[in-house]
């Protein structure tokens, strides 16, 4: 028996939900958090397994989830070495009521991210672990519920090694305390947990991409189970039907091509095309249905655009684009590496957007999706980037390759992210241009990152010594304007010559053999002016120094202005530079070079900097 698509008035619009929900391009109505208060304890000597801590006992402590026990926020704020952690929490019957468990009902339990490697047991019973300290994780807990009177257990055991270097860990500190361009760990859970309720067959998965020529969206769904199941989907904008597709599927995925109507029309196409300024999201429902009974129910959005290169110029729906970029720790002071509200995270976007900026490039971190979900709403084009490694073993290539792959699965159908960042500034590669196997990861990642994602450009090593990549970047803390623009401010042509040696920060910019296929020209790091209008502290430090408001917006200008005057498009010019991106947001803890404190405050006048960083080009 057919179904029809579920319909556009369907109650669950994923593309308007506030606050945004996790994993938000694959929502439920059978959804509930389980944030709040937990039961802690830390696990120094590491006896807690051999003592039976996963049995659902009492922990000495307390921890307010999502955020890391090295943060205020989480109600402990210790930032010493502490390897081992657990979590205890009980799920009521009205926990499990409201996400709508019952019979032939399977119970998900999920993790927005563990850092790093998390063990988690139901009632005693040893349900799953994940290995990664950004991405996310499901697990089915059906079978371990009511095995006893009273509330179901929770228990989590989460290991973060703070010396072990061949972790990925981004910009997470290895020493006792805070220093140069690191920060204080993030250790266990920082991102949210929730338990949904699913039929027997489900979808796990979904992956949205689109052909604007073609005038379609296209759906790879993942299944639970391999049994005959309809697949149905509908796409709709605004309460109007845009098109409807459905298949039999026999095995544990379906792709869906869907139509949509007005898309083949020339004229009219670009009314529903996603871009900065006119970030038109469209919903989607997608069913699955065994024999006569629709088992699953997902909303969905998707976002119609395409992402390229061609000429020296970034393309976003084959029109160039000139990318005026900032770079985000993604960190705060109370909270560390988890967002304090998943309102911070909303308002982190729109800050970027009213400083002029059109893009973000969030550093050393796979970014919470909620994040993602508030940069696909507002139009804020985003760079995706790895955490990296310090060290270089079989190890630290298995861990990067895995936790990449799970990320960029993760990430891939949200339409605001224009290119992928493997690796940063040789960071876990230190010897390159040297080593035959380092240089290898670094290819082996950029094709990787092609084989999970055709749709996007890689970088294969942001900031210098790259081989095969699809934009050609450089990292330039240069602070003298004149300079800058005797480097930038020149043919395009002179640009790919200079390519060719070696760059500012005194490593050659091309590993040798890397041919130069006319790849975009980038200066995806520079600026860094230090500013702090109170008393900084000792360690604290930019890679230039402000003394004054006025001296802090002078060289913002000069620093800006002369990137600026290189790029493609500024006053007609038709070569030049693809895009630049700004350090940096914000101050971060001993980095006091953020356009913005640490709190979100402007330095300067927003109108004032917006001015600066856009131009006239808004």
């Amino acid at each position: 028996m057919s179904h029809p698509p579920i319909p556009p008035t369907a109650e669950l619009r994923a593309s308007r939900l506030e606050p945004a929900r996790p994993r938000p391009q694959l929502v439920r109505s059978s959804f509930v958090e389980l944030d709040g208060t937990w039961g802690f304890a830390y696990d120094d000597r590491n006896v807690g397994l051999a003592e039976g801590w996963f049995d659902g006992r009492d922990l000495a402590g307390t921890i307010l989830v999502p955020f890391p026990p090295e943060s205020r926020a989480s109600g402990i704020g210790d930032t010493g070495f502490h390897p081992v952690v657990w979590y205890r929490r009980e799920i009521s019957e009205e926990d499990l009521t409201a996400a709508g468990h019952g019979d032939r009902r399977r119970a998900l339990l999920h993790f927005g991210a563990v850092d790093y490697r998390a063990r988690v047991w139901v009632n005693g019973i040893a349900v799953g672990e994940h290995i990664g300290g950004h991405t996310p994780f499901v697990l089915d807990v059906t079978d371990a519920l009511g095995r006893h009177d009273g509330p179901d257990v929770i228990v989590v055991r989460a290991e973060d090694d703070p010396h072990d270097l061949a972790q990925p860990r981004g910009k997470q500190d290895w020493e006792a305390g805070a220093h140069a361009i690191w920060y204080h760990r993030t250790t266990g859970i920082w991102q949210p947990v929730w338990i949904e309720s699913v039929g027997e067959q489900h979808v796990t998965d979904l992956h949205w991409t689109s052909d604007l020529a073609a005038g379609t969206a296209r759906v790879d769904v993942t299944l639970a189970r391999r049994t005959p199941t309809r697949v149905e989907v509908a796409i709709a904008h605004d309460g109007e039907v845009l098109g409807t597709a459905a298949v039999d599927a026999n095995g544990l995925s379906a792709s869906l091509t869907v139509p949509l109507a007005g898309q083949s029309n020339g004229q009219a196409y670009e009314r529903l095309v996603w871009r900065p300024g006119s970030p038109v999201l469209l919903d989607a429902w997608v069913t699955t249905v065994v024999g006569d009974q629709a088992t699953d129910v997902v909303a969905s959005y998707l976002g119609l655009r395409e992402v390229g290169t061609a000429h020296g110029a970034m393309l976003l729906n084959d029109r160039p684009i000139v990318l005026r970029s900032v770079l985000s720790q993604g960190y705060w002071p109370t909270s560390h590496l988890a967002a304090p509200s998943a309102d911070a995270l909303r308002r982190e976007a729109e800050l970027v957007l009213e400083l002029g900026f059109n893009a973000v490039r969030v550093h050393q971190k796979i970014e919470d999706d909620r994040f993602l979900y508030w940069a696909d709403r507002l139009g804020l084009l985003v760079w995706g980037e790895m955490a990296a490694t310090y060290t270089f073993s079989a190890q630290s290539v298995q861990r990067t390759v895995s936790e990449w792959t799970e990320a960029v699965l993760r990430d891939r159908s949200h339409p605001c992210i224009i290119t992928w960042v493997p690796l940063n500034e040789s960071w876990g590669v230190q010897h390159i241009a040297a080593r035959a196997d380092q240089r290898a990861l670094a290819e082996a990642l950029y094709h990787l990152t092609h084989a999970l994602d055709t749709t996007r450009p890689v970088i294969s090593n942001d900031g210098w010594e790259l081989g095969t990549s699809d934009l050609w970047t450089i990292h330039d803390y240069e602070a003298d304007g004149g300079v800058l623009s005797r480097r930038y401010d020149i043919p395009e042509s002179q640009l790919r010559r200079d390519l060719e040696g070696i760059g500012p920060a005194g490593r050659r910019l091309r590993l040798a053999g890397t041919q130069d296929g006319e790849q975009p020209i980038m200066v995806t790091e520079f600026g860094g002016v230090k500013f702090a209008a109170a008393a900084a502290a000792a360690d604290s430090w930019g890679y230039s120094e402000a003394s004054d408001v006025d001296d802090y917006v002078r060289r913002v200008d000069e620093i800006i202005g002369a990137v600026r005057s290189g790029t493609r498009g500024f006053r007609g010019r038709p070569d030049g530079l693809a895009g630049w991106c700004w350090t940096q947001l914000t101050d971060t803890m001993q980095e006091q070079n953020g356009l913005l404190t640490e709190d979100r405050e402007p330095k300067a006048d927003l109108a004032r900097l917006r001015a600066l960083i856009a131009g006239d080009e808004t």
